[in-house]
């Protein structure tokens, strides 16, 4: 009876607050002219250029406060320094949401802190295509682990303060075309695999949804009455605005079919493939639109609606509040925590790792990023951390003054400025003719204005000639920048750019901190090559950048073949001396563009193999964000993988391979043995065919492909390894309302405290009306027991995952009969089953 009251009074309460925020929303409405309700559908420039992504000026004379947006979601990209948190991907590796919950509380405390009240985040689009070059910034390729990830970080954000922004709404599966590419998904593939996690974050209460670039089905996303309106509002009952991702607006009846606000608002002065020139749509465009009748103001009303109720929901309509202080020691914690729960031990022969003592007193690290490390992937997703520390520098100081660590970089990444006797101005000199703005002209014998040679800010030049090939093989060309826009062009047309938001620079910076792009090319002994470069300190007349007040420094650097022989037989050279070897690879995922091979970057595969066949001891450590081949992974002692580990990833990394702590994050998608061997390798799928991809693979995505071909995956979902080990026994599964309950023991049989995470699966019955998976993940649990210990996991299935879409229902339909369940540790490794009867 007490419980009862208590309930009773609680939904008075609630229902008293709804009515009083329904006034307060429905008289600021009423207040408002056309231009101001039209002013929040729409973004605008922020005058004290504080904004990170966005800004909506909001109504002074309201009191309606202006908004500022900024990206995540891999911590707070603002012009101030934040948290830079580990890749998501690595934090669905920890398959732990309750790390997922302070992951985004961190982010949601920051971006209050800079005073940001909307956050880009999270994305959660399934990894559907192995290239997709934002794979890192998602959780999975299972729609239940990305469901129960997004629904914790969301919860953590909105706890701090900050609203949630899920996206892409949907279908947005990798970058190429993304902003022309038409996806044709069927209706059961779309909402068994592609809608879960959107529905969990909705029903986890995320305040905005970012609809996607792409067309769904013919309609761009943004435009899609379907899914904006059928799906999203009448029937998962969203009540927050769903925003265009950037430049994705389309047309005025796009408010009509759901689409609340545009982003960024305003129209840019310049164009590129990836974002065309195109004016702003909910503007100018939509205020005379209305004052004519072709849009009913009701529908301006709507959108403004669903945006005051969320500001008010967030506390913004009460006045200014203070914002939090950052913790950066304890949110530093939170990332190391994160990066180390994600670390997937892949192979781990004759005990390679930990490192011994042994290993300690004469041990090799090899490798580019254990001295830079590669926190983050690129695009939106970049953060300006607070600190970082390399593996080298954290392996040295844990490992203690008594190791004996030798570092050699085996690839050079920086190479040397083009020497004079390469090149040759346009009339034969040596060097290359310089020109300014001005017209005057002189000739350089380098090209190499860095450091105390840098030019003044706002600097203008282009350098012409040609390059002559000593040797024969292949060179790397390097355009090395910073303070302003620079281009490479060879014989005529540009390969190079740097300084723009997507350009061909690395991740990795140079020794000296410059950007660095690299073009590759194969040349003849005596080739000649017809170069151009460009620099400009003049920044695009942009209102969202700051004006160029730095030096201009620009480089025009090579790798020889010769150059890059010597550093491989270094490598080797050392490891076949040392006790133990650690190889550091890495690849660069990044908005904007997919990776061209799933493949390592160049030379890194060769540096693995070679020093491999010098030491049977050497270990791999991998900053890569998505399925990476791995030709000799049967031929190196262990190969743990850090995804991109964040601001703390060096200390993170180094605690690992010191065995301070024990790997136990599993692989959220499925790293296949050949390119071909994934799903969408066929061109029809991917990247599709004149602008039109086909989901025709179904709901076999990931690990349900390799499952129904029969393919043997280099390492399955849910696979990773422990410095201890683990006996699952005594499953048990109960009927429990529309579901079952599963219970089993997991025991830590070894001499280590350990983390591991049990998965449940499920099979068809025995004639599935239709085709399904030959098993789906349907629960799981992350565990950390000490050795010889033993605890009792439960595990609830509740009715959908039981469930198929039926596209004649339009509607779950309970899948029947008698169905195997497994327990195990990946997709592969299944130790337990039992039979149940699904009613």
């Amino acid at each position: 009876m007490k419980h009862l009251v208590t309930t009773l009074l609680f939904g008075l309460v609630f229902a008293a607050a709804v009515r009083a925020q329904s006034s307060r929303v429905d008289s600021l409405l009423a207040a408002m002219t056309l231009a101001e309700k039209i002013s929040l559908l729409h973004g605008a420039i922020d005058p004290t250029g504080e904004a990170g992504a966005g800004y909506v000026p909001g109504v002074p004379r309201l009191g309606i406060p202006a908004m500022r947006l900024t990206d995540g979601p891999a911590g707070i990209r603002t012009r101030h320094p934040a948290t830079a948190l580990p890749a998501p991907v690595a934090l669905a590796a920890s398959f732990d949401p309750e790390l997922a919950y302070r992951y985004g509380h961190v982010m949601g405390i920051e971006g209050r802190a800079r005073r940001h009240e909307v956050l880009l985040s999270p994305m959660v689009n399934i990894v559907r295509v192995p290239e997709a070059g934002r794979n890192f910034e998602t959780f999975s390729e299972d729609p239940l682990l990305s469901a129960e990830m997004v629904a914790a970080e969301v919860r953590g954000i909105q706890d701090a303060g900050m609203m949630a922004t899920v996206k892409h709404y949907v279908a947005n599966n990798f970058e190429n075309d993304r902003m022309r590419v038409n996806v044709v998904v069927d209706e059961r593939t779309l909402r068994e695999i592609y809608l879960p996690g959107f529905e969990a974050a909705i029903k986890a209460g995320a305040a905005a949804v970012m609809c996607a670039y792409n067309r769904v089905n013919g309609p761009y996303a943004c435009d899609n009455e379907m899914l904006l309106t059928d799906i999203l509002r009448d029937e998962w009952g969203f009540e927050g605005w769903v925003m265009t991702d950037w430049f994705a607006g389309h047309s005025l009846e796009s408010l009509v079919r759901g689409l609340d606000q545009e982003m960024p608002g305003y129209t840019i002065p310049f164009s590129s493939p990836d974002m065309p020139l195109a004016p702003a749509v909910f503007a100018d465009s939509l205020l005379a639109a209305v004052e004519s009748g072709r849009i009913d103001e009701a529908y301006v009303d709507r959108a403004v609606r669903r945006i005051l109720v969320q500001m008010e929901q967030f506390g913004l309509l009460d006045g200014e509040s203070t914002p939090p202080e950052i913790n950066i020691e304890a949110h530093a914690a939170v990332a190391r925590e994160v990066a180390e729960a994600g670390a997937v031990l892949l192979r781990n022969e004759n005990q390679t790792l930990p490192l011994s003592e042994r290993d300690l007193q004469h041990l090799v690290v090899i490798g580019p990023t254990a001295t830079r490390p590669l926190i983050g992937g690129g695009g939106s997703s970049r953060v300006q951390p607070f600190r970082t520390t390399s593996t080298l520098a954290a392996l040295q100081e844990l490992a203690g003054p008594q190791a004996q660590i030798r570092y050699v970089p085996g690839i050079d990444l920086d190479g040397m400025p083009v020497p004079s006797s390469a090149l040759r101005t346009p009339d034969g000199q040596p060097g290359l003719l310089r020109q300014g703005a001005d017209g005057t002209t002189q000739v350089d014998a380098q090209l190499d204005f860095t450091g105390e040679r840098a030019l003044p800010p706002g600097s203008q030049w282009t350098w012409t000639g040609t390059l002559t090939a000593p040797t024969a093989g292949v060179y790397e060309l390097k355009l090395q920048t910073a303070g302003g826009v620079g281009t490479l062009s060879i014989d005529g047309q540009p390969v190079l750019r740097t300084g723009m938001f997507f350009s061909d620079a690395s991740l990795i910076p140079t020794a000296d901190s410059l950007e660095n792009a690299t073009y590759r090319i194969e040349l003849q002994a005596g080739q000649q090559l017809s170069l151009t470069v460009q620099i400009s300190g003049q920044v695009p007349s942009l209102p969202f950048l700051p004006a160029g007040q730095n030096p201009v420094q620009v480089r025009l650097a090579w790798v020889t073949p010769e150059r890059r022989a010597a550093f491989l037989e270094e490598a080797a050279e050392a490891a076949r001396a040392a006790h133990a070897a650690i190889v550091f690879v890495y690849e660069e995922g990044t908005e904007g563009r997919d990776r061209e091979t799933l493949a390592l970057r160049p030379d890194q595969d060769a540096l693995v193999e070679a020093v491999a066949a010098a030491n049977p001891r050497t270990t791999v450590v991998m900053n890569v964000g998505a399925p990476t081949l791995m030709p000799w992974a049967e031929r190196v002692g262990a190969i743990l993988l850090m995804w991109y580990p964040g601001q703390e990833g060096g200390w993170a990394t180094a605690d690992v391979l010191l065995g301070r702590a024990n790997p136990a994050g599993r692989l959220p998608v499925t790293f296949p043995r050949r390119a071909e061997d994934a799903p969408t390798a066929s061109p029809e799928r991917y990247p599709g065919v004149d602008l039109t991809a086909r989901y025709d693979e179904g709901i076999f995505v990931g690990y349900r492909w390799y499952d129904a071909q029969q393919i043997e995956p280099l390492f399955p979902f849910g696979h990773g390894l422990s410095y201890t080990t683990f006996a699952y026994e005594n499953l048990r599964v109960e009927p429990d309302g529309d579901g079952f309950v599963v219970r089993f023991v997991v025991r830590n049989t070894g001499d280590r405290a350990g983390s591991d995470v049990p998965q449940v699966y499920l099979g068809p019955p025995e004639n599935p009306p239709v085709p399904m998976a030959v098993r789906q993940l349907v629960g799981f649990r992350r565990v950390t027991l000490a050795p010889g210990e033993a605890q009792e996991v439960t595990v609830r299935i509740d009715g959908r995952a039981l469930s198929y879409w039926s596209v004649e229902d339009h509607a779950w339909v309970k899948a029947t009969g008698r169905r195997t369940l497994y327990v195990g540790a990946s997709a592969r490794d299944l130790r337990l089953q039992t039979e149940i009867d699904v009613q």
